[in-house]
């Protein structure tokens, strides 16, 4: 089998933010697992405010389609008043409307960081509820970073424990699951 390609989705846009460090350091690691990595920047997409009477945007299909070319994908998301961003969740809503396919045939990990000690708990749970209820296969363990200013070294690499070892877990199972898909 080839290296699988793992999509990585993040819910925060901004540069520098520590959900785009995290994101980048998962990108490392899945390298390191063997794997290609390929950006999935919901900025590429600029998909509207879902809205039930608006025609489905062109770009929604584009996105569709790049996700389901994934054997996994890593979503990396902020927690926003103990909830996932309205990007994120604009961005499922969206293409949930095309079909499936972008949720059952990848494997998914999900990882949050957050500046206070909670991690992301919250915005994980519910991100992992709504891809269950699209249809995605969600691996068990999940990647929560509290703490984000002491997360990282000067290099952008994850240091903090659990956390650190909870990443390389992740990425284990999920590559070992796509494994077993094959």
């Amino acid at each position: 089998m080839s290296a699988p390609t793992i999509g990585f989705i993040c819910g925060s846009l901004r540069d520098g933010s520590i959900n785009q460090m995290l994101k980048n350091t998962l990108k490392k690691r899945v390298k390191a697992a063997g794997g290609k990595v390929t950006e999935v920047s919901l900025a590429t997409y600029n998909l509207p405010l879902f809205h039930g009477d608006l025609d489905m945007p062109a770009n929604v299909k584009k996105l569709a389609n790049k996700m389901k070319k994934c054997d996994g994908i890593i979503v990396v998301t902020p927690e926003y008043n103990g909830c996932l961003p309205p990007l994120l969740k604009n961005a499922i809503d969206w293409t949930s409307t095309t079909g499936t396919d972008q949720f059952t045939q990848p494997v998914y990990g999900i990882a949050s960081c957050s500046p206070g000690p909670m991690s992301g708990i919250m915005c994980l749970r519910q991100l992992h509820y709504i891809l269950n209820r699209v249809g995605a296969h969600v691996v068990p363990t999940h990647v929560g970073v509290g703490k984000a200013s002491q997360a990282f070294d000067a290099k952008g690499g994850l240091i903090i424990e659990p956390s650190s070892s909870l990443a390389d877990k992740m990425i284990g199972e999920l590559m070992t699951q796509i494994a077993q898909k094959g």
